[in-house]
């Protein structure tokens, strides 16, 4: 039984306020599409996962896709439907016999609940999770309650919302045809094509996200989950160190800092980045970084040493981990490194997937003394706490 999800991401998300789409903004270090996609890839029952979005917010898309195993994406439209419909007809050719069809801002979507619309779409056209209603519903006309709606047999959807592939596909070419725009939902247009879509219990964490608070509430509750979540802490360090030779930059946490001189070495020579990429593989007891990216291989020459601190960070995440902390300290004469230190941290921050409130940066001279107070060179020391299940 082959199944595709449909992540859907094209909406501009303005009511959560923030210069990005909501589905972009960060959620515990990482864009809030991410977490849900990094689920869906990883389960044993989805054969393929595929995002639909805007493009112009391509390039927010690759970050936040970066590391995961998914298809190409798909061209949304002007609507949730369009876009829906979209995204169907873009797996048309992979004709998957079930698809799920999820909104990119339901970032806590468990494993389990995927499981279970799977399972229900054996016995049903679709299945929907959803949780009862519980409050009291009015309904009020510009401020002013009118009457009271019974509760009894309500349920607010979530989703994802499973269906077998080509009675959706059909139901939403039959809906286009009709002129038909204002579903809401998928399970709308399967409902008004005739299809059986039967209830599954939802999860009361499978929160959508739409305003800001939501965003803060998502963030202290993301934070407090995971932490309880990986109780293992783990510390590593590293240590890099790099001469000088003539150049007119030096690269430090991947910003490049104007100098007479540049850092020597068979890559980029980021000594920092090289100092932090040991210390994350020193927490999970891993080999170090010549041992991944040995100095003699050409495929590295001159190569960005971000490559190097990302196949780290993602170990670490393959093993569902997270990197609570880091501080690295630079020791030089030169150049001035304060000046650059808050867009060191905005680098590490987004290739690390880790708020910038838990990456610290310091700078300090060797008073002189040694290679380092003669100006031959510079070294990086790192530190990094990482917190394991």
């Amino acid at each position: 039984m082959s199944t595709a999800v449909l992540v859907l991401a094209a909406g501009s998300g303005l009511r959560a306020g923030g210069d990005l789409p909501k589905q972009y903004q960060l959620l515990g270090g990482q864009a809030v599409l991410r977490h849900a996609l990094r689920v869906f890839s990883a389960h044993p029952m989805v054969a393929e996962v595929r995002t639909v979005i805007s493009p112009a917010d391509a390039t927010h898309y690759q970050a936040a896709a970066t590391g995961l195993t998914l298809g190409s994406p798909i061209a949304g439209g002007a609507t949730r439907q369009e876009s829906g419909r979209r995204g169907l007809e873009a797996l048309a050719e992979a004709n998957p016999r079930l698809v799920l069809i999820h909104d990119a801002a339901r970032p806590f979507v468990s494993s389990s609940l995927i499981t279970s619309v799977i399972r229900a779409l054996d016995r049903h056209e679709g299945a929907v999770p959803a949780v009862p209603v519980t409050e009291t519903l009015k309904r009020a006309i510009q401020g002013v309650i009118k009457e009271t709606i019974d509760r009894s047999g309500m349920w607010a959807a979530q989703t994802p919302q499973g269906f077998r592939y080509e009675l959706i596909r059909s139901a939403h070419e039959r809906a286009a045809t009709s002129g038909l725009s204002a579903f809401t939902d998928d399970a709308a247009i399967g409902e008004w094509a005739g299809m059986e879509i039967a209830v599954v219990p939802g999860e009361a964490q499978n929160l959508k996200l739409t305003t800001a608070e939501d965003m803060r509430l998502a963030e202290e509750r993301f934070v407090r989950d995971n932490f309880a979540r990986c109780p293992d802490i783990r510390v590593g360090q590293g240590f890099d160190v790099h001469a000088f030779e003539p150049g007119d930059k030096v690269v430090l946490c991947g910003i490049h800092i104007p100098h007479p001189m540049k850092l020597k070495g068979h890559s980029d020579a980021d000594a920092p980045m090289h100092a932090l990429t040991d210390a994350l593989l020193g927490s999970i007891g891993e080999v170090d970084i010549g041992t991944y990216f040995p100095p003699t291989d050409p495929q590295w020459k001159d190569a960005e040493s971000a490559i190097f601190l990302r196949h780290a960070a993602g170990l670490i995440e393959k093993r569902g981990g997270f990197i609570a902390h880091v501080d690295l300290t630079i020791v030089c004469e030169a150049p001035k490194i304060a000046p650059h230190i808050g867009a060191m941290k905005k680098s590490l921050a987004a290739l690390l997937g880790v708020p910038s409130g838990r990456i610290a940066i310091k700078a300090t001279t060797s008073e002189g003394l040694g290679f380092i107070g003669r100006g031959e060179g510079l070294a990086a020391f790192a530190t990094a706490t990482v917190r394991l299940p």
